[in-house]
């Protein structure tokens, strides 16, 4: 593995003591949506492991019922028979971008993170191999792209910004410098990533 992705590594939840609810930002969500159970999801942050990393984001289609049109990490709701958050977030990713099992190898986790659409999200960090080619599934992924881990390493990229939601006006994280917009509870989870990294207050 490169340097940088060793010290993701040093950053993560061990694969063997996965995170629980409630999220990181439970108290925030409390006060929008309301203290009611969330759903158990998990979505796949993939770093290929080339000598400049790059981590992979799916651009959803515009026509979802959750999160249509945004960015994100391949992944989504927990069914009954998944075995934990890697469990779904590898059988969300093959549905979704075709990702063949044997070229990913889970990492850790980051913390749970709740979304105003009643997820309770665990991210579940892992290196993807070089040559691991990805497919867009077309009836939920717009497109594929690929964003170098350094640049979102890099707390100068992220800012806060105002977003006008059915709540009200709320902060929420943005990424600057980079198409598609990484934005909401994706960029959030990348902020999880720094602070945890200690590269963010």
């Amino acid at each position: 593995m490169t340097d940088s992705i060793d010290a993701v590594v040093r950053a993560l939840r061990p694969l063997n003591a996965p995170p629980c609810a409630p999220g990181w930002n439970h108290a925030y969500l409390v006060e929008l949506i309301g203290d009611a159970p969330r759903r158990d999801a998990a979505v796949l942050l993939a770093v290929r492991d080339v000598p400049e990393p790059r981590v992979v984001f799916t651009l959803r289609r515009d026509d979802l019922a959750y999160h249509a049109g945004q960015v994100s990490f391949p992944g989504g709701g927990a069914e009954a028979g998944d075995a934990g958050a890697v469990a779904t977030a590898l059988r969300e990713s093959v549905e979704e971008i075709a990702l063949d099992p044997a070229r990913i190898e889970p990492l850790g986790f980051l913390d749970c993170l709740e979304t105003v659409s009643g997820f309770c999200v665990t991210p579940v960090v892992a290196r993807l191999a070089p040559e691991a080619r990805l497919v867009p599934q077309p009836g939920e992924v717009a497109r594929l792209f690929e964003v170098p881990l350094a640049f979102l390493l890099d707390p100068g990229n992220i800012r806060h910004v105002d977003y006008h939601s059915p709540w009200g006006v709320r902060k929420v994280y943005e990424y600057v410098g980079v198409e598609p917009r990484i934005w909401g509870a994706t960029a959030a989870m990348l902020v999880n990533l720094l602070r945890r990294m200690e590269l963010m207050p």
